[in-house]
Order: C-alpha cells, then structure tokens, then sequence
C-alpha cells in the first residue's frame, strides 16, 4: 500500500531505539523526511546512520530532552531549519518509573508530567501552526495499552498516558476542520529497553527472575508473544499516511489482544 508519504516532513521525539526509532525508519522507508530526536547524542547519531543505510534517506538529527521546555524549543528549530515544518508529529518518550502510589513523591508526579503531559502539548503546539496553515497535518501520541487496561505498579505511566489521550482527543474536535488527525497508538507490551527494566523491576520487588514476569506477561496475550516494535511502527506510519485520512480521535490499542475489555 501507498502511503503517500514522499515529500512529508515527520519530527519523531524519542527516536535513537525502541518504537520511536522503528517509526522513524519506517516512515522513511516510506518517503518521508524524518527529523530524529533524542537525549543520547552518541544513540541518536547511530540511529540515523542506521535508517540512512538502510532506507537511502539522510534523516535530520538533534539532541532533545522532552523533560526540558527550552531543549524542545531549540529541537523544533533545528528541525524546521533542517528538514521543514512538521506535516507529521509523532511523539514518543520513555516511561516513568514504576511503583505503587506511596512510592511517589510531589517531584516525582511533576517530573512525570513534564516527561509525557507536557513535552506532548509542547512538541505539537511547536507543530501546529504550519500544519493548520497548509490544511494538512498528522499527529500523533504514542501512549500505551494501559490506558486502555491500567497496569499495576504503574501509577505514573497509567495516569499520565491517560491525560495525553485526553488532550488528544481535545485537539481532534479543534483541529478536524484544519485538516489534520490526531491520534494515538497505544502499544501493550513490545521488546524494548523499557520493558526489559519494568522486567527487571517487577522481578526484583517480587523475588523473581525477570524472565518468569515475561514468560507471566506472554501468558495473558493472546498471541502469545510480546510485540516487536516494528509492527507498532507499521501501525503509526498507517496513521500518518493519507490512506488514513478519515481516522481520527482515536486509541489504536497494538497489543496482541492483551487489553480484555470491548472498547
């Protein structure tokens, strides 16, 4: 399938490794310009010479804190000098830590809220003016299968995700009639870095291997395994396409039917 994507210009926050990355690869396998960002100058430099031998395409690359409101100013800068404005957003960052409610303090809730809440309405109020001036834009917030069935022991990540498809949903009324969709993609569990360390966490506040919470977690999914990041990408990528140009205000939930509920 076409996505008709050649000559689009996509930011991707969060993308040296894991999903953000493969999105950005995929994207640019698709035509796209991507503009990359991310705190580790050493991992985000690799990753653009890793989707520049491997789709042609020289991505745009810049060091970004999302947790930091003047790094994401000068990110977006150096994105539109680099590579232009933004036709698609996606926007990607790490999770909190995990732990039940009383193992969280009043700085540990605002840096939450700055890492998933706030970088989120930054990156695409940077983003928004030139997609509503062109009539065409695509934005969209990768969140996670929790908002949809909350995991315990992650507090943080539950309700933080929760407000960014909230103000997702917000934009989606605003914006339709600019021509551009908001959504979000909301991945359950996928092999990647975090959930490697969420592995790790769980195995040692339990007292047990972080392979038994794996092997515990590939139990509830349907399809038995854990998700690799490229099929989330491939679902993002969808969404950014013009095929998809009546979707929006929606929670694309990319978990091997872990989530049990009917909506």
């Amino acid at each position: 399938m076409d996505l008709v994507l050649d000559g689009k210009v996509a930011w991707i926050s969060g993308a040296s490794k894991g999903i953000g990355f493969a999105v950005a690869r995929e994207l640019a396998r698709e035509g796209a310009r991507v503009a990359l960002g991310a705190r580790d100058g050493e991992a985000l430099a690799a990753a653009a010479a890793r989707i520049a031998d491997e789709t042609g395409r020289r991505p745009a690359a810049h060091p970004l804190d999302v947790t930091d409101a003047a790094s994401i100013a000068a990110w977006t800068d150096a994105c539109r000098e680099s590579a232009g404005d933004a036709d698609i957003l996606v926007v990607n960052a790490g999770g909190p830590p995990a732990g039940a409610h009383d193992a969280h303090d009043a700085a540990a809730w605002r840096a939450a809220a700055d890492l998933l809440l706030h970088s989120a309405v930054a990156l695409a109020e940077a983003a928004l003016p030139a997609m509503k001036a062109s009539r065409w834009g695509r934005v969209i917030f990768m969140t996670s299968v929790a908002v949809r069935q909350p995991i315990d022991g992650l507090i943080l990540s539950n309700s933080l995700r929760a407000a960014v498809q909230g103000y997702a949903r917000s934009l989606t009324n605003e914006l339709g009639a600019a021509g551009v969709t908001v959504n979000c993609v909301a991945p359950g569990w996928t092999r990647t870095d975090r959930v490697a360390e969420l592995a790790a966490a769980t195995a040692a506040r339990t007292d047990r291997e972080p392979a038994d919470i794996e092997a515990e977690w590939v139990r509830a999914i349907p399809l038995g395994r854990l998700a690799a990041p490229e099929e989330i990408a491939a679902v993002a990528a969808f969404l950014a396409g013009e095929r998809a140009s009546y979707v929006t205000g929606q929670m694309i939930v990319v978990d091997g039917g872990h989530a049990r509920s009917l909506f």
